[in-house]
């Protein structure tokens, strides 16, 4: 099979028009990664990486790891491009949301050029949230202490003049982090277009495998423990890594590629003078429709919890009620059971909530009826609606307990085997997600251009596993 995947490697590079898209993507990255690098004028981030490094914890966990994962580290470097592409990710999600209860927007979608406009205002809405981003990002950086977690650095980032003209500072990064925004929202959309496809996604996946590196040399010291070291060597260690990693990678390509097929009969109709005669065909329901999406919603909100009750706990006087809000604040802390069953409810609920608000069975049942389609042994209308929200309902419950598992596994690495949780993201969660998920479809597109070519694509037969 590797002998097969690097032939169809080989053969990607013997089309001219893919050759030039893939040299033009790795550049393009290249220079994206490069925004994770450059540090915004006026800050010094040796002392954030290294509080960063010496509670690799923390810096994995909470807002800060969110950030960390998508953005390649830009905000321990106090890069311009510490923002990364989530404010465009995040501008996408509200509209998609919004698409889903103004009809405007929902009209403007399924219009012919409306989706131009939507994306026209995905950019707008994306610019704005990253100025105002970068301002928060500019105050997080004056003072990192009063970040959560952030409680026992005591370094200062700001040099020279920045000390003494705090708001010049302030609007100066600003628009230096939304303007690494900007740029990272164009080199995807270039790539999008003149590359392999899925430029955001890229850009994104780039940055996440940019912490590769640390995390080989993280597991190496689980298998090979440094001199001195109170950590013996154990040759299961390996082998259950290994074996573990096999298993979430075939898991998350299994469930991403996963599809329910409802078989669609279409009726012989007359359009004018034409007869369309009729056919079959089938209509693909994801298990994993949420995407990646319910994992962002449910780490996000978990961020404040802990930190709203701490703060409660310490304006409270009485002594008998701080207790029970500190003991509470404790049980939802990171890496604890009620943690992780808060993370895994909330990950069920979020997948219901992105199902609900972006599959529309009443469309999708007045349409087919509209086309003269009809689902064998099912009523046209109503029936067929309720027929898609029961199968829908089924599926979802699969893919989001799918999801649970496996955004817990990096915390259970991380709290319970005290595995680094730089390793452990590598063996699921988000980044695992993410990952798989945006080389399955790089792989699609380049195979369309292999298989226009008459050359086989990355299995045998010119098939992606899983593909139907």
């Amino acid at each position: 099979m590797f002998a097969e995947i690097s032939k169809t490697f080989v053969n990607c590079f013997k089309i001219p028009e893919l050759k030039s898209r893939i040299v033009f993507t790795l550049i393009v990255l290249g220079i994206a990664r490069l925004a994770s690098l450059a540090p915004v004028p006026g800050l010094d981030s040796r002392a954030l990486q290294l509080f960063l490094e010496q509670n690799s914890a923390q810096g994995q966990g909470g807002l800060v790891g969110l950030y960390s994962l998508f953005t390649g580290g830009g905000f321990g470097r106090c890069a311009i491009g510490a923002l990364g592409i989530m404010p465009y990710i995040s501008a996408t999600i509200v509209l998609q949301l919004l698409s889903a209860v103004v009809p405007r927007l929902s009209k403007m979608v399924r219009e012919e050029g409306g989706r131009t406009k939507f994306i026209q205002y995905g950019r707008y809405l994306a610019v704005i949230l990253a100025l105002g981003q970068g301002f928060f990002m500019a105050l997080s950086w004056e003072n990192p202490s009063n970040l959560p977690g952030f409680g026992n650095f005591a370094g200062d980032l700001l040099v020279g003049a920045m000390k003494e003209h705090i708001w010049w500072y302030r609007l100066q990064t600003m628009l230096v982090l939304g303007g690494g925004t900007v740029l990272l929202m164009w080199l995807g959309e270039q790539v999008t277009d003149r590359g392999v496809g899925n430029g955001v996604s890229l850009i994104i996946t780039i940055s996440i495998l940019s912490a590769m590196p640390k995390a080989l040399l993280g597991m190496l010291k689980l298998i090979v423990p440094p001199a001195g070291s109170e950590i013996h060597f154990n040759p299961f260690v390996p082998i259950a890594l290994i074996l573990l990693l096999i298993a979430v990678i075939a898991g998350v390509v299994a469930v991403t590629q996963g599809q329910r097929k409802i078989p669609v009969q279409y009726a012989q109709r007359a359009i004018g003078r034409k007869i369309i005669s009729g056919g079959s065909s089938f209509m693909p329901l994801r298990v994993n429709y949420a995407g990646v999406m319910p994992v962002i919603f449910a780490n996000a909100i978990l961020m404040f919890p802990e930190q709203i009750l701490r703060g409660i706990a310490g304006k409270v006087e009485q002594p008998e009620i701080h207790r029970w809000i500190t003991v509470v604040a404790n049980s939802i802390m990171f890496g604890t059971i009620g943690y992780i069953v808060l993370l895994a409810l909330m990950i069920l609920f979020f997948s219901y909530f992105w199902v609900a608000t972006q599959f529309n069975e009443l469309q999708i049942a007045d349409d087919m009826k509209k086309s003269g389609g009809y689902i064998p042994g099912i009523r046209p209308g109503a029936a067929t609606s309720d027929f898609l929200h029961g199968t829908m309902s089924r599926i979802t419950l699969a893919g989001a307990i799918f999801l649970a598992v496996i955004a817990v596994i990096p915390i259970i690495l991380a709290s319970v085997f005290n595995i680094d949780p730089l390793v452990g993201q590598f063996f699921g969660g988000t980044s695992m997600l993410i990952t798989v998920g945006v080389i399955l479809d790089t792989m699609r597109q380049m195979e369309s251009y292999l298989l226009m070519r008459h050359y086989d694509g990355f299995l045998k037969k010119g098939r992606l596993k899983g593909r139907f």
